[in-house]
């Protein structure tokens, strides 16, 4: 297997081991929810009741049922082993580090801190620099998200934007030329219920 996944890295542009990825990929799944939580837990009884009433089973997953949190595990993996330290971010940019970190206090660009200093997701760059109008879209996102679900929301197609009349995602339309206000308009209802 591990042949078979430094192949499935390599094809997908990670640099890193497979026994470093599998390393990261248990630590992601530890910083999740519990391996089988009880559903029913999160509710009141008066909610249980409509919740089933309306059909839904709100009861523990088996062990034959696959594990829901694999794909949010793998997907926090891959940001994390992407995303650029500050000094890659600065050298990207053609500025210096502490530019980097300025930018990120005032929200013009995205990040998070860990043991190791800031990271910075990869979809915010270009060759060459910053996503064309990511200021404003990041004006617009509320505060609460988390990077994966930013990251998510840049790289996957949106029916309200079209290119060549298909859906993009924010990243491509932004890359080529679309004006970020409909991308921003987009990004403040992330974690809204619809």
């Amino acid at each position: 297997m591990t042949t078979r996944l430094e192949g499935v890295l390599t094809r997908a542009g990670i640099r890193v081991s497979a026994a470093d990825f599998l390393v990261m990929i248990e630590e992601a799944a530890r910083k999740l929810s519990p391996q089988n939580p009880d559903p029913s837990h999160y509710f009141s009884p008066r909610q249980r009741a409509a919740l089933t009433d309306v059909g839904l089973d709100l009861s523990p997953r088996t062990g034959e049922e696959s594990d829901t949190r694999a794909r949010t595990v793998a997907a926090q993996t891959v940001l994390a082993e992407s995303a650029l330290t500050a000094a890659e971010a600065a050298r990207t940019l053609g500025i210096d580090p502490s530019r980097v970190r300025h930018k990120l206090a005032a929200g013009r660009l995205s990040g998070w801190k860990d043991q190791n200093g800031w990271r910075l997701p990869a979809w915010q760059f270009t060759g060459d620099g910053a996503l064309p109008g990511l200021a404003v879209v990041l004006a617009s996102v509320p505060a609460d998200q988390p990077p994966l679900v930013v990251a998510s929301f840049m790289t996957t197609r949106q029916d309200d934007l079209l290119l060549d009349d298909r859906p993009a995602t924010p990243r491509q339309w932004l890359l080529a030329g679309g004006p970020p206000e409909p991308v921003a308009a987009l990004a403040a209802t992330l974690g809204t219920p619809f």
